[in-house]
């Protein structure tokens, strides 16, 4: 894989990290909670996603499978929340779509990757 062209798997690593500025805006922000440990719910929401963005500095691939995998969570979460609250309705579809983005680009990716002969 060329690092100099723009391929599938980068909108897979923009579709990662735009889940990660969503958990932030969306826990941190639109529904915080209240208390003294207000900062818990976004970092416990944003960990599970900097793995796959950590790997895909040093290989994109990589990362977006494991941002891919850990997206499947995010799908279950964004569904189970836009049938049952009202209020979180448009975030939680937004998580949908962001998920189904990174899980879609590496389903692409994977269906046109060819192995380097040996």
């Amino acid at each position: 894989m060329r690092t100099s062209r723009f391929n599938i798997l980068h909108l897979g690593a923009i579709a990662l990290a735009a889940l990660v500025l969503l958990q932030i805006i969306w826990n941190g922000w639109l529904q915080p909670l209240s208390g003294t440990h207000r900062w818990m719910l976004p970092a416990l929401t944003i960990l599970p996603l900097l793995p796959g963005l950590w790997i895909c500095r040093r290989n994109l691939r990589r990362g977006v499978l494991v941002g891919g995998i850990v997206c499947l969570f995010y799908f279950c979460h964004g569904v189970a929340l836009a049938w049952s609250d009202h209020a979180a309705r448009l975030p939680a579809l937004i998580e949908i779509m962001l998920s189904l983005s990174v899980i879609g680009a590496l389903g692409w990716d994977a269906r046109h990757y060819k192995r380097k002969p040996k």
